[in-house]
């Protein structure tokens, strides 16, 4: 038998985009899984697959009662609510980002443990890193300095969230583990302008036929990449082989260039926009790459989607789901 086989599972925020994944492997491992998200980033429509199998609960999780209603006979909490906007929002929402990530998953975890879950996962993130920070980034420098400032509240949020982590386990003795996840992509990715990351951010501006595309920095920016499914199993190995409060890198190696990133969508795409970059405009932290050796070692992660196939199914997804071509 799995380890996931007949465990009671809830997945907080679980409608959206990452957490859709998760929860159809988790219903393929023979979990029995709640699902608990507001609806306000996330849709049923992403659990089409597999609603008839789960049990879903529309809630507001900055309740505490609703905290406790939802983590009630749980084994396991895998927890993903979370508010995500795009990095112009970031920046210049950083209050707004702190406060509404910290406080529903701050409740969360004390209600996982008035409930007695047997173990949690703290999905935490690649922001809490520097702006200047070695690359490929080690763990050990989640907390050294602030985080980059583009994503500074969203940034200290999660820091915080590690540290009650922490907390908690040297406390309570709970079997809490931490991933930081790196930017992911996939099929369902947010593609609404107001909060999309850059790869479905770009794959909808070309497809909309923008021409000339202007694309924020100078392109020289990198970034690692990490697909959807990736990244889910990732999660699930976290949370059954190391559930101590010691944070896991969560990402690829492939590490490419934003104006190399543009060109590769383009050219899935078949459209020839000309692509002109705007330096004036923000771009984030000038390199991120996870070292994901100490997640190697502890629970055997590793990627195994090319960035080239992810676009392809990512581009493929929203052809014949958003736009319909």
């Amino acid at each position: 038998m799995s380890f996931w086989q007949r465990k009671n599972v809830l997945v907080t925020g679980g409608a959206g985009f990452i957490g859709s994944h998760l929860i159809e492997m988790l219903v393929q491992a023979g979990s029995l899984v709640r699902v608990a998200d507001n609806l306000i980033n996330g849709k049923l429509d992403n659990l089409k697959s597999c609603i008839d199998k789960i049990e879903f609960v529309n809630v507001d999780l900055n309740q505490f009662e609703n905290c406790l209603k939802v983590t009630k006979d749980t084994d396991i909490v895998l927890n993903l609510v979370a508010k995500v906007a795009g990095i112009d929002f970031n920046k210049k929402h950083s209050g707004t980002m702190f406060y509404k990530n910290v406080l529903p998953n701050l409740s969360v975890l004390e209600a996982a443990r008035i409930n007695e879950a047997e173990r949690f996962l703290v999905v935490s993130s690649a922001c809490v890193y520097p702006r200047y920070c070695t690359i490929p980034t080690p763990e050990t420098e989640g907390f050294k300095e602030d985080p980059e400032p583009s994503n500074f509240g969203y940034g200290w949020a999660k820091r915080v969230l590690e540290i009650q982590a922490k907390a908690y386990s040297d406390e309570f003795d709970m079997k809490i583990g931490i991933v930081r996840p790196y930017n992911s992509y996939g099929p369902r990715d947010h593609f609404d302008e107001t909060i999309a990351h850059v790869i479905p951010a770009l794959i909808r501006r070309v497809f909309a036929g923008e021409d000339p595309l202007n694309v924020w920095g100078d392109g020289e920016q990198t970034r690692a990449f990490i697909y959807v499914k990736d990244l889910a199993q990732g999660m699930m190995l976290a949370a059954e082989k190391y559930p101590v409060p010691d944070p896991l890198n969560i990402g690829t190696e492939e590490e490419i260039k934003i104006k190399d990133l543009v060109k590769l969508i383009v050219e899935i795409s078949g459209l020839k926009p000309k692509i002109i970059f705007d330096s004036t405009k923000p771009a984030g932290q000038p390199r991120r790459n996870a070292d994901i050796t100490k997640a190697q070692q502890k629970i055997g992660f590793k990627a195994n989607t090319a960035l080239k196939q992810g676009l392809n199914e990512t581009i493929q997804w929203y052809l014949n789901n958003v736009i319909k071509r």
